[in-house]
């Protein structure tokens, strides 16, 4: 079926950071299969999400790659991973290969906006039916950045930032879907 390019209705989207939000952190990072753990009820969280309409894209810095210790295709395996985990929700992945010590200044990365931006564009997103769902501070300040809605995963210090603070992407989702 062809897409009908006259349809202006815009897309509510939930953006997610990876590490932490989706995939357990390790202290390190996530590039190798044996190192990946999923965060409790990720799959539910996300069925539910998609149940209610949003797209799921990801959004996360990857910056292991400017270091040399992994490459595109391992982020894109590990994507692949959590695609296989949650029944293939997911609709997009960004991601930013950059650290300013071994590359350069990037508005790609984290706390800047411009994969969102990216991903809005692509998809044709409402920012203001839209959310990050971050567990630091800089996915916040991204979301924030483009009039979304966001979500700080923590139990530690939330960011002031954050329209909601959660414990996991499961209360996370819960409380987005009761607002």
């Amino acid at each position: 079926m062809l897409k009908n390019y006259t349809d202006k209705r815009m897309n509510k989207c939930v953006f997610l950071d990876r590490d932490g939000v989706l995939n357990n952190e390790i202290g390190g990072y996530v590039y190798q299969e044996k190192d990946l753990s999923f965060t409790p009820n990720m799959a539910e969280a996300l069925a539910i999400l998609k149940k209610a309409g949003f797209l799921l894209i990801v959004i996360t810095n990857q910056a292991g790659i400017a270091k040399g210790l992994y490459t595109r295709n391992d982020v894109r395996h590990i994507h692949q991973l959590i695609q296989n985990e949650c029944g293939q929700v997911l609709d997009d992945l960004y991601f930013s290969p950059h650290h300013p010590d071994y590359t350069s200044q990037t508005l790609l990365r984290k706390p800047s906006s411009l994969m969102i931006e990216k991903a809005m564009a692509k998809h044709n997103i409402d920012p203001a039916q839209s959310w990050m769902i971050g567990d630091r501070p800089r996915d916040i300040e991204a979301g924030q950045r483009v009039g979304l809605k966001t979500i700080h995963l923590t139990t530690e210090s939330p960011s002031a930032l954050a329209t909601i603070i959660a414990n996991d992407l499961l209360e996370a989702t819960q409380k987005l879907i009761a607002t």
